[in-house]
C-alpha cells in the first residue's frame, strides 16, 4: 500500500501547478525548508478528505484500528483536545452527566463546560513518598456509580502524566455492568499494545473511546493524535460530527502524514519496543542503586508506564525546580517539566543510547555533589556562575516551609468522589450533600461565565475562583472554576511560584514604587 508521506513526495515530482490553497503555492517562503512546503496541501483530486475519508485516508485510519485493536481509529490534527472534547461530547448529551478523574486534562473539562455537564469528581489515592496522584482503582468507580446512578458516562486518565496505570479491564466490566461507556485518556499510552513486554492498552481491555497522543510517546511530529472506538455504546455518526467541529476543516497533511509514519515503522520493527523497555528499565534500576539522595519512582508490572523517569528531591535538600535548572543549565539536558520536589524527564522509542548515558552521568555527579546543607551551598555556586535565575538563600528554606504548609485535609488525601452538579433540582433537596467536600460550590458549566474580578492570592481564601489554575506543564487543574480557594491551596500556589514553576491563571505585577509583587486571581462576583 501506498503511504501518505510516499503519495506527497511523488506528487512533488510533477509538474502540476497549484491554483489552489494554501497560499505558498508549495515555494519556499522566508526561512522555511522548501521541503516542507512542497507537501503541504490541502484536499486536492486524490488525496481524500479526513471528515469523509473514501480512499487513502480511510486505508489508514483502518490499519491504525488494527494495529490498536480498535474497531475504528479516527486521524486528530488537533491533538488529544479535539479526541477528548469529542469523545465526551459524543458520549454525553446536553447536560448529561459525567463521572470524571480530577487529574483530567484541563480539555476535559472544557468538554464539560460546553456541553453544560454535571460532574463527579474522582480523587485517585495520593503517593505521599512521590508526591504524585496514583491511578484510578476500580473499586473507586464502582462505588460513585452505586453512590450517582444517573451518571452516562467514565472518564479516566491512563496512564497519568507520571505513568501510573489503571486496571482498564476492571474498571470497563465495572462500567459496562451499567451500560454506559468508558472513555480513556490514554493520550501518554501511545505506545502501549504494540510489543516488547509492554502492557496491553485500552482498546484491549474493552474501552469504548479511546484517545492518544501520537507525538508525545511515539516519533510523530506534534498535534497528531488518534481516536478510537469498540463497541456500541457509542454513536458513530454522533461521534463524527463532533470531530468535524472540533477539529480544523483544512487539516494538514504534513501532520497526517507524520502519523502514518510514525505508525508503518513501529508496526514494521517491534523490536523497538523491546529495546525501550529494556534501555529504560536498566536506566531506572541503575540510578536507584548508585543514588544516595535522589529517589526514583520504581517500576512496577502493569502498575507504572515505562519512560517516565520521575526525580524526586525531597532527600536532597534542593527543589524540584533547582534540579531542572541544573540539568538544564550545567548538562544541557531538557527536562518535560519541574514540580515543587521532582522533577521529571520522559524516554521514548526514538531515543538514543547517548540519550540515557547523558542523563544517567549527570544524575549520578549531581547526587554525589550532595548531602544535606551541601546541597544549597552547591546549587547557590552554581547560579554565582551566572546559571538561570539569581540565587536566593531563602529557596531552601522556603521549599521546607512550603511543604509544612501543606495541609494534611489537601484534596488528594479527601474522599474518592466529589459532585460538581448542575441539577438544580438535585442541589434544593440537597443529594449528595453527604459527598460534597465543599458546600456552595458552583458547577463548572454556571461558574465560568460568571463576571469576576481580580483579588490578592491571600484575599481570595473563602472566595470562588472564576478561571481555571493550573500548573503547566502538565494542565491539571488545582482549581477549577467554581470551586473555593483554600489556604492549603493559595500555600501551594504561591510556593510553586516562589520556585518559579509556571502557574496558569495568575496574574503577577509589581506596583509601582513597591519591590515586592502582587499575585491575584480572578473571584467570582
Amino acid at each position: 500500500m501506498e503511504h501518505l508521506f510516499e503519495k506527497l513526495s511523488n506528487y512533488t515530482e510533477r509538474d502540476i501547478y497549484p491554483y489552489h490553497m494554501p497560499g505558498h503555492k508549495r515555494r519556499s517562503f522566508g526561512m522555511l525548508p522548501e521541503e516542507l512546503y512542497k507537501i503541504d496541501i490541502t484536499e486536492i483530486d486524490g488525496f481524500d478528505n479526513l471528515h469523509q475519508p473514501e480512499d487513502i485516508l480511510r486505508s489508514l485510519q483502518q490499519e491504525a484500528a488494527a494495529l490498536y485493536g480498535a474497531e475504528e481509529s479516527f486521524y486528530l490534527v488537533n491533538g488529544s483536545t479535539g479526541g477528548i472534547l469529542s469523545a465526551v461530547s459524543s458520549a454525553l448529551p446536553v447536560g448529561g452527566h459525567i463521572l470524571m478523574a480530577r487529574n483530567c486534562h484541563k480539555s476535559a473539562y472544557h468538554a464539560a463546560y460546553l456541553r453544560g455537564l454535571s460532574v463527579t469528581y474522582l480523587y485517585p489515592p495520593f503517593l505521599e513518598e512521590y508526591d504524585i496522584y496514583d491511578a484510578i482503582e476500580p473499586w473507586q468507580i464502582r462505588q460513585a456509580l452505586e453512590w450517582e446512578p444517573d451518571i452516562g458516562a467514565v472518564l479516566i486518565v491512563s496512564p497519568t502524566y507520571e505513568g501510573r496505570i489503571s486496571d482498564i479491564r476492571a474498571i470497563a466490566e465495572i462500567v459496562h455492568e451499567k451500560g454506559i461507556p468508558l472513555i480513556v485518556d490514554e493520550a501518554h499510552g501511545a505506545h502501549l499494545g504494540l510489543g516488547g513486554g509492554l502492557p496491553p492498552n485500552s482498546c484491549q481491555l474493552g474501552a469504548d473511546l479511546v484517545i492518544h497522543s501520537i507525538h508525545k510517546t511515539l516519533p510523530a511530529l506534534t498535534q497528531t493524535a488518534l481516536l478510537h472506538v469498540n463497541g456500541g455504546r457509542i454513536d458513530r455518526e454522533r461521534l463524527r460530527r463532533f470531530l468535524r467541529i472540533y477539529q480544523s476543516s483544512s487539516p494538514s497533511y504534513l501532520l497526517m502524514a507524520g502519523i502514518d509514519n510514525a505508525l508503518e515503522h513501529v508496526k514494521e520493527d517491534r523490536s523497538v519496543f523491546v529495546r525501550f523497555r529494556e534501555r529504560y528499565e536498566s536506566l531506572v534500576r541503575n540510578l536507584t542503586d548508585c543514588c544516595r539522595y535522589l529517589r526514583f519512582l520504581p517500576m512496577e508490572d502493569g502498575k507504572q508506564d515505562v519512560g517516565k523517569l520521575l526525580v524526586s528531591v525531597k532527600q536532597s535538600g534542593l527543589t524540584g525546580r533547582q534540579l531542572y535548572d541544573i540539568l538544564l543549565q550545567k548538562y544541557h539536558l531538557q527536562p518535560e517539566m519541574a514540580a515543587v520536589s521532582f522533577v521529571l524527564a520522559m524516554f521514548t522509542v526514538n531515543d538514543s543510547e547517548e540519550g540515557y548515558r547523558r542523563m544517567a552521568r549527570a544524575l549520578l555527579e549531581i547526587d554525589a555533589s550532595l548531602g544535606g546543607e551541601r546541597a544549597e551551598n552547591i546549587f547557590c555556586e552554581f547560579r554565582a556562575q551566572g546559571h538561570g535565575k539569581r540565587c536566593s538563600g531563602q529557596d531552601a528554606e522556603n521549599f521546607e516551609e512550603g511543604r509544612k504548609r501543606q495541609d494534611v485535609e489537601s484534596f488528594e488525601r479527601r474522599l474518592c468522589v466529589e459532585v460538581s452538579d448542575s441539577n438544580p433540582e438535585r442541589r434544593e433537596k440537597g443529594e449528595h450533600r453527604e459527598k460534597r467536600q465543599d458546600d456552595g460550590i458552583i458547577p463548572l458549566a454556571e461558574a465560568w461565565d460568571r463576571k469576576t474580578e481580580m483579588t490578592s492570592l491571600e484575599e481570595s481564601v473563602g472566595r470562588l475562583i472564576g478561571e481555571f489554575i493550573n500548573l503547566y506543564p502538565p494542565g491539571v487543574p488545582l482549581l477549577v472554576p467554581g470551586e473555593r480557594m483554600t489556604e492549603r491551596l493559595c500555600g501551594e500556589i504561591r510556593n510553586a511560584l516562589e520556585q518559579g514553576l509556571q502557574v496558569q491563571g495568575v496574574q503577577r505585577k509589581k506596583r509601582q514604587g513597591e519591590a515586592a509583587e502582587v499575585i491575584s486571581v480572578p473571584v467570582i462576583l
